[in-house]
């Protein structure tokens, strides 16, 4: 599934692509994706922004990342006769969400979408074929589309409305630790998360109650940059060992982004091109392959139901 380098990518690739361009409808064509409202008609009507002030114009202000989620601000486009819409940043710098949430209130609400195992956002002209998965489509002028496309048909979109906290809404939010790229996530306040406890390094990077973001490929690269075999219990690890883990996330996370997140099964960015950090992965889905810094045999295991790879020779 997508994990934080692939919504990474995304969130820059939208805030490229979709920024301050009227919304002018949608079709929902898979209810349940709709997670909130529970109306689609409603969800559609608040996208558009109709449902408090008929007339004016939606666009979308800038996209926000929180762990694995994106959040997007709607605010006023910029043709409509309100109030003017607030500047965008370039998507470069555009931060993701602090883990206490949330910037003021949009005038127009969020925009709320969780990619889960195959969830696909893409812009396209509105006269490309349709996808067989294609399950929600937000139509903008110019007739661009922001199409979501989901084999599984576990992600999810929510409106959230205005002056309506998202972590309201979308639940999970209030569940998620700091983000890897947060000031908050220090070599102590991930000591902290750690300290106690009886389960394996591997299990606990997984938890996105200690880490947001971190998923299945990132914990298996950063536990061989930091040298740490995945099934050392959490209890045992030693200072230093934790501050190289913090630096290898990070490093891990920033590498993977550069080169457009990983795809192994079905991730696209926003224009429908494969990410390319797969193709120099260190230990992950590398089983039986040499590794790249001492040639041993990639070994694999299996930890709370998950594949973990690793180098015996590397990681202790």
């Amino acid at each position: 599934m997508p994990e934080l380098p692939e919504v990474e990518t995304v969130r820059r690739g939208l805030n490229q692509l979709t920024l301050n361009q009227e919304i002018t409808g949608g079709d929902v064509l898979l209810k349940r994706t709709i997670a909130y409202p529970f109306s689609v008609e409603e969800f559609v009507t608040g996208i558009k922004g109709s449902a408090y002030a008929e007339g004016v114009g939606v666009a979308i202000a800038t996209w926000h990342r929180r762990g694995k989620y994106l959040l997007a601000e709607l605010t006023s486009s910029p043709s409509s006769p309100s109030s003017p819409s607030s500047p965008s940043l370039p998507h470069s710098l555009t931060p993701s969400l602090p883990h206490s949430l949330t910037p003021s209130s949009p005038p127009n609400g969020w925009l709320g979408v969780h990619l889960r195992m195959t969830g696909q956002l893409l812009w396209l002209h509105q006269d490309e074929p349709l996808h067989k998965h294609t399950r929600v489509r937000l139509f903008f002028r110019d007739e661009r589309e922001l199409r979501f496309v989901d084999q599984r048909t576990f992600g999810q979109m929510w409106w959230v409305p205005p002056g309506v906290p998202p972590e309201s809404i979308i639940t999970g939010l209030g569940k998620l630790a700091v983000d890897p790229f947060s000031p908050e996530f220090t070599v102590e306040y991930l000591a902290l998360k750690l300290r106690n406890r009886r389960r394996p390094i591997k299990t606990a990077l997984l938890d996105q109650s200690v880490v947001a973001g971190l998923g299945n490929i990132y914990a298996d690269e950063a536990l061989f940059l930091s040298g740490v075999l995945p099934e050392t219990l959490c209890i045992d690890l030693q200072p230093e060992q934790i501050e190289r883990l913090r630096s290898c996330i990070i490093q891990v996370l920033e590498a993977s982004i550069e080169a457009g997140g990983t795809t192994f099964s079905n991730f696209l960015n926003v224009k429908g091109i494969n990410g390319n950090y797969g193709g120099v992965a260190w230990v992950y889905n590398r089983a039986g392959e040499p590794c790249r810094v001492c040639g041993t045999a990639i070994a694999r295991t299996r930890l709370a139901g998950r594949s973990s790879h690793y180098c015996v020779q590397c990681q202790r």
